[in-house]
């Protein structure tokens, strides 16, 4: 095999799991490297078309884009070869091509649509590259270099990151078991299983420094030695890959790019633990990353990766995917395990805390998608490199989804230490349209609000902590000044409510009483009588005592932290709602109960396409004469405003 040029077939598997899983030293012969940069595409004799299709992917076009790609390459016989892979760049950059001749450095392309393909195909064919649409080169000795086109690597968003976990993304297809081993995938889950005992694969992890990354930053290590020592007759290890938080994608952009390493991940904290079914616990509505998870999870099993004495190890594994009824607070360790247990979503005290009881009474170990996602590169690398990462109290890098007003959106990975400026400012470029920056909604619903004042505050589990800031799972929302941050802070608050199971009173009634009292500050009150102001700021002041209760007595970490982004946001936006009560304004214009509609007189022609369009019928008038807004039937929702073609309609 090490002597063919043919690197496809039947002899494939047998070749990768005999000479390179199996292969005792870290540095394998050099007929067999080889072969493996032949399965990589490193040195390729084609023409290589690598093409992103990832969900965001997918909404931009991508899967026409291939299409588009693959009839020309087919109509003008050109031997090339046409690769799906996940995400690399900015989700503003999709569809991403990214395209690799035979000796020459690669070149990257955004927002390649099925109407540019085939010209951009042909001026890189021709050397006749069209520089609108590239974004760089990238590549190493040996190749040629496209004279005049800078690196990408050099782009601020890229320089900024630190990818570690996302190393594999948008490099390799994630539907290629081969391609994964040939990047030394799986080489660390067989190592583990066939040379270290349980303690020794935890006590790597322990020393490596690895904390939780759903926020709560527990250490992964002391927690799979719990379970490990634990008595009992069988171990569980579930993989949270729920990510329902709105506006963070980490998980599903990991799953559908490098789905291989996260089951590698659960292999091995699977083995550390001595447990013989890892189980993923999936949200209902990532069907595209789901499938691509069990595409690999099949693939592992074909290989032996997974199964029965794997590897002559004496050890066993099955790996499982269990979707979630779409209920966020099933995000919750407790209320997850019951859910797999057939029973309602709902939250239990601890103690006992799942790693002694945990699914069906056993020691189960709930990691999430990011953690896991470290676990095979520790096990690769050692924990002494892994403890060179990050800062000193919180070991490795952090994944964020960036997502609101920035001019750069995607998920990026960033060394723990590196300030939320460097974020903001360097990797999401800023922000878009010129707006003026407001703060940073950081760790999902329940998070916290970073402004200006605190943007040089560093991604650290204790540094955060000590201002009051949890990390979350991973959300990084640029908020600008066009937004309410009264009517935010309801949105998530109405969120909550909708998401709360309702077992426990202070998040049940809590969560339901400062919604109410927030919609009450959004919108005008129903009569102008004396003492309506003070009602509705005795209302608001009511909050901060439901929130502490909220805080101090609520079951889960859901009613917990429910109250956390009305905390922050009165902390550093009190004069927004002490405007919102007292003058009745929201200076984002957004809170349409606050909004007041009037005609300008001089400007109104009579067209009658507002009232036309009201859908309360408050706007009255004669065809060709002004017509005017009833205020008390105006519900404040801007139609009128936006079909004025003659600026007659005024708002304030």
């Amino acid at each position: 095999m090490t002597d063919s040029k043919k690197v496809t077939g039947s002899d494939l598997m047998n070749f990768l799991k005999t000479e390179v899983l199996l292969f005792e030293s870290d540095t394998l012969p050099a007929a067999t490297e080889k072969v493996l940069q032949q399965v990589k595409r490193e040195k390729p004799s084609v023409p290589v078309i690598y093409i992103s299709s990832g969900t965001s992917s997918i909404i931009s076009g991508s899967e026409k884009t291939i299409r588009t790609a693959s009839d020309y390459v087919s109509e003008n016989s050109i031997a090339c070869e046409l690769v799906k892979v996940g995400c690399t760049a900015p989700a503003n950059f999709e569809p991403l091509v990214c395209i690799h001749l035979p000796g020459k450095n690669k070149l990257y392309f955004r927002n390649i649509t099925e109407e540019k393909i085939e010209s951009l195909l042909d001026g890189v064919f021709h050397n006749d590259i069209n520089p609108d649409d590239l974004i760089g080169q990238s590549g190493s000795r040996g190749f040629e270099l496209w004279p005049g086109i800078s690196f990408i690597e050099d782009l601020p968003y890229f320089s900024n990151q630190k990818r570690v976990i996302l190393g594999n993304c948008g490099c390799y297809n994630p539907e290629s078991i081969e391609e994964y081993i040939a990047r030394g995938g799986y080489r660390a889950f067989v190592k583990a299983i066939r040379h270290y005992t349980f303690e020794e694969v935890c006590d790597i992890v322990e020393r490596s420094g690895l904390r939780g990354r759903s926020g709560g930053g527990y250490p992964t290590g002391t927690k799979w030695k719990h379970a490990l020592n634990t008595p009992s007759t069988a171990r569980f290890l579930i993989c949270n890959a729920k990510e329902s938080d709105p506006g963070a994608f980490t998980d599903r952009t990991i799953l559908e790019s490098d789905p291989h390493r996260l089951v590698e991940g659960i292999a091995i904290a699977s083995y550390a633990i001595g447990a013989s079914t890892g189980i993923v616990f999936m949200r209902s509505g990532a069907g595209y990353a789901a499938r691509k998870l069990q595409q690999a999870i099949d693939r592992a099993r074909e290989f032996g990766i997974l199964g029965h004495n794997i590897f002559s190890s004496g050890y066993n594994l099955d790996i499982v995917v269990r979707r979630e009824p779409g209920a966020f607070v099933c995000g919750e360790e407790t209320a997850l395990i019951n859910t797999l247990e057939g029973k309602r979503g709902m939250p239990q005290l601890k103690p006992p805390y799942p790693a002694t009881s945990g699914l069906s009474g056993k020691p189960t170990v709930i990691n999430n998608v990011e953690t896991l996602m470290n676990v095979p590169l520790i096990m690769q690398h050692g924990p002494e490199w892994f403890r060179l990462l990050g800062t000193a109290t919180s070991k490795g890098t952090k994944v964020f989804a960036i997502a609101g007003k920035g001019r750069m959106s995607g998920v990026v990975e960033v060394e723990m230490g590196t300030s939320v400026r460097t974020i903001l400012e360097e990797i999401a470029d800023g922000l878009k349209d010129g707006k003026e920056f407001k703060a940073v909604q950081l760790g999902g619903v329940s998070g916290s609000f970073i402004t200006s004042e605190n943007l040089d505050i560093r991604i650290d589990y204790e540094e955060l902590r000590e201002k009051g800031i949890g990390m979350g799972a991973g959300g990084f929302v640029i908020i600008d000044d066009n937004t309410c941050m009264v009517d935010l802070v309801r949105y998530y608050m109405e969120f909550i409510r909708n998401e709360s199971c309702g077992k426990c009173i202070p998040c049940r009634e809590g969560t339901g009483r400062m919604l109410e009292i927030l919609e009450s500050v959004i919108k005008k009150p129903a009569n102008e009588e004396a003492g309506t102001t003070l009602e509705r700021f005795k209302g608001v002041m009511q909050l901060e005592t439901i929130a502490s209760v909220m805080k101090d007595t609520s079951l889960c970490g859901l009613g917990q932290t429910a109250p956390n982004p009305f905390i922050s946001a009165l902390r550093n936006f009190r004069d927004e709602f002490e405007e919102h009560i007292f003058d009745r304004r929201c200076r984002a214009n957004i809170c349409r109960g606050l909004r007041t509609f009037s005609i300008d007189v001089e400007k109104c022609t009579g067209c009658t396409a507002c009232a036309a369009k009201c859908p309360v019928n408050a706007i009255y008038g004669t065809r060709l004469q002004p017509f005017f807004i009833v205020e008390d039937k105006c519900i404040g929702c801007g139609i009128c405003f936006d079909v004025c073609k003659f600026s007659a309609v005024n708002v304030k």
